[in-house]
């Protein structure tokens, strides 16, 4: 439970810098630490699957994509780069207000958050689950890598001469 309560918060502070930082590159990484948290809740709910699918596509694949397609844009000036960081920080200021109350809500009433997770049968073959049950899923995550590949594709197209 307390382990659970500690990945929490650091996915939030990792969500929020990640949304934060004005630097491409450090929002990749944050975007990384978050998946990579959020595959340690999956697994610590006995999805041990699902987990290893979150961390190698999205911890990892997509990382690989963003900063292939960083490596390729052009660096922002000095004054550029502070004004983005203002910009950001004025969209944004709220963020860090909103975890420190949520913080202060969770150690004032304390909320009971052990609750039963639906159990599916262990006879149920994992093929049977991800494709018949969990088709939806499987199907979203295959848009994302499409999505990814898209990108890559249309940051490498040459324009017609």
């Amino acid at each position: 439970m307390a382990l659970n309560l500690i990945l929490l918060v650091l996915l939030l502070v990792a969500g929020i810098w990640t949304v934060l930082t004005t630097r491409l590159v450090r929002s990749v990484v944050g975007l990384a630490l978050v998946s990579a948290v959020v595959s340690i809740l999956i697994f610590r709910l006995n999805s041990p699957l699902a987990a290893a699918f979150e961390l190698s596509v999205c911890a990892g694949l997509i990382s690989v994509i963003f900063v292939t397609t960083i490596s390729f844009t052009q660096r922002l000036t000095a004054e550029r780069l502070e004004e983005r960081r203002k910009e950001r920080l004025g969209k944004y200021w709220y963020l860090p207000v909103i975890l420190i109350i949520f913080g202060i809500l969770l150690v004032v009433f304390k909320p009971k958050l052990d609750f039963p997770l639906p159990q599916v049968p262990s006879e149920q073959d994992t093929r049977n689950i991800i494709w018949h049950m969990r088709h939806v899923d499987l199907l979203g995550q295959i848009l994302i890598i499409l999505a990814g590949v898209f990108g890559v594709v249309i940051l490498f197209k040459e324009p017609k001469k």
